[in-house]
C-alpha cells in the first residue's frame, strides 16, 4: 500500500517568514514605535564639553593665543605642553635598549624620550638649537634612571645624520630604535606663497630628513630592532593650508610601508604615527594667535592632544614585547572618528 504524508491545515502556522505585506506592515509598525519616542524628547545634542578619556582631564579650547618665532621653545610656551604621563607605570619592556630620536628636545619628541627611559632605554636626543629644552629633557631621562646625550644639528645635512647615529653607537654600544620625529611645518593660504627655498627646506627637513638618518642607522640595527617616523594626520587627509607639510607627510607614510617591506628580511620593523593636533611647539610657531586659541577645537574630541596622549604608542610599536607582528602600519591618533 502507497504510504502518504499528512499535510498541516491551511490555518496552521508556516515555518516560512511572513509575506511581503505582513513585512511592510511590521516595517511601519517600527517606524511609529521610534517616531513616538522622537517625538517625546528633544534630539540629541553634540556635547559642548570636550571629551575627556584619559586618566587626568587635559587642557582644552581656548588655548593660549600665544605666537613663537621658529623652531619654537617648549620653555617659553604659556601653557606648556603635557608629557610626564605620570600614570604611566614602566615594566622593562624596552630594557638594555637604546633610542635615537630626532626632534627629541620637546613636544612630541620628549614625550617618547621619557617613557622610553622609563621603559629601560637609553636616549640620545636630536635637536637643532632649542638647548634649554634639550637640556631639561635630558634631566628627566636621566630622573628616569636611563643614560642620555643630547646630539646639535640639522637632519637637512647627511653627514650629521651620520655623524649622530656614530656618537649614539659610541656612547652606548648600539642603536635598537629610530625614531624619526623633526618637522618644518608653516601655513600658507595659497600654493603661490610657497617659493622654491621653503618647499625645499620641508622637504629637506621631513623627508630627507628621515630617508637621511634611516640610512644611516639601519647598519647598526639589527634583528628586533625598529624604526618609528612620526606622519600627520594631513598625510591622511590633506590639507587646505599646510600643502608642502601635508605633502611631506603623505611621503612619509609612504616611506614607511616601503622601508618595512626592504627591511623585513632582516628583521627590522619600520612603523608610523599620524598625530592630529597636538599641543607642542610646532603649532604656536605656525599660526597666528588668534588661530592658536582654536587648536583642535575642530576634532571630534573638540580639543588637542597633550604629547603624553602620543608617547604610549611609541612605546607599543617599539617593544619587540608588544609588536614584534606589526610592520609597515600607519597608526592614527587623531581625536577624531574615521582618520584613515
Amino acid at each position: 500500500m502507497k504510504s502518504t504524508t499528512a499535510l498541516p491545515p491551511k490555518s496552521a502556522k508556516s515555518s516560512k517568514s511572513a509575506g511581503p505585506a505582513q513585512t511592510a506592515a511590521k516595517h511601519r509598525e517600527v517606524q511609529r514605535a521610534q517616531d513616538e519616542k522622537d517625538g517625546a524628547k528633544p534630539a540629541a545634542k553634540k556635547s559642548s564639553q570636550p571629551a575627556q578619556a584619559g586618566s587626568r582631564p587635559q587642557p582644552a579650547n581656548p588655548m593660549p593665543a600665544q605666537h613663537l618665532s621658529k623652531p619654537g621653545q617648549e620653555a617659553d610656551m604659556a601653557l606648556r605642553p603635557r608629557f610626564e604621563a605620570p600614570d604611566y607605570q614602566g615594566s622593562g619592556k624596552l630594557e638594555g635598549m637604546t633610542a635615537l630620536i630626532t626632534g627629541g628636545d620637546s613636544g612630541i619628541g620628549r614625550a617618547v624620550a621619557l617613557l622610553y627611559a622609563r621603559e629601560g632605554a637609553d636616549v640620545a636626543i636630536v635637536h637643532l638649537d632649542e638647548d634649554e629644552d634639550a637640556e631639561e629633557t635630558r634631566r628627566h631621562v636621566e630622573d628616569e634612571g636611563a643614560r642620555c646625550i643630547v646630539i646639535k644639528g640639522d637632519v637637512c645635512d647627511p653627514a650629521f645624520c651620520r655623524e649622530a647615529v656614530d656618537k649614539t653607537v659610541e656612547a652606548f654600544g648600539k642603536l635598537d630604535i629610530l625614531v624619526n620625529n623633526a618637522a618644518f611645518q608653516l601655513h600658507a593660504a595659497s600654493i603661490e606663497d610657497i617659493t622654491d627655498e621653503r618647499f625645499d627646506l620641508t622637504l629637506r627637513t621631513n623627508v630627507f630628513g628621515y630617508f637621511q638618518m634611516a640610512r644611516a642607522a639601519v647598519p647598526h640595527l639589527g634583528q628586533g630592532s625598529s624604526i618609528i617616523n612620526t606622519g600627520s594626520v594631513t598625510g591622511l587627509e590633506g590639507s587646505a593650508h599646510l600643502l608642502d607639510y601635508s605633502t611631506t607627510k603623505g611621503a612619509i607614510h609612504a616611506f614607511t610601508k616601503s622601508l618595512a617591506s626592504n627591511l623585513l628580511p632582516k628583521g627590522i620593523r619600520v612603523n608610523a604615527v599620524a598625530p592630529g593636533p597636538v599641543w607642542t611647539p610646532l603649532n604656536p610657531a605656525d599660526s597666528p594667535p588668534e588661530k592658536v586659541k582654536d587648536f583642535g577645537k575642530n576634532t571630534d574630541m573638540q580639543r588637542p592632544a597633550q604629547p603624553e596622549e602620543l608617547s604610549p604608542a611609541y612605546v607599543f610599536l617599539a617593544a619587540p614585547s608588544c609588536a614584534s607582528y606589526i610592520t609597515g602600519i600607519v597608526l592614527p591618533i587623531t581625536g577624531s572618528v574615521g582618520a584613515v
